[in-house]
């Protein structure tokens, strides 16, 4: 399975609907690593790093978000592959 990493700014109605929560939590399903965080302009910015196939997975429900998430936008960058992360967490 090819490696990949994406970088993901995910805007809409993102914050204050669990949005980083219900990310930690697939990331964790699709066996990624990486990290997900709120930014002050009101989106969510996350990495992810794993298997390519299941990162396009995890970037299909990022489009979507939590039930109470109203995504307008997901920007995304592939970007070389660093292996660093040891587990996906929520920063803060």
């Amino acid at each position: 399975m090819e490696k990949a990493r994406a970088h993901v700014v995910i805007e809409g109605r993102v914050q204050g609907v669990f949005f980083r929560y219900h990310t930690e939590e697939m990331a964790y399903q699709f066996g990624l690593k990486g990290w997900v965080k709120n930014r002050r302009d009101g989106s969510v910015e996350a990495v992810f790093e794993g298997d390519r196939e299941k990162i396009d997975r995890m970037i299909q429900w990022c489009h979507r978000g939590p039930s109470e998430a109203r995504v307008t936008k997901v920007h995304l960058n592939w970007e070389e592959y660093t292996g660093e992360f040891d587990d996906f967490s929520i920063r803060y």
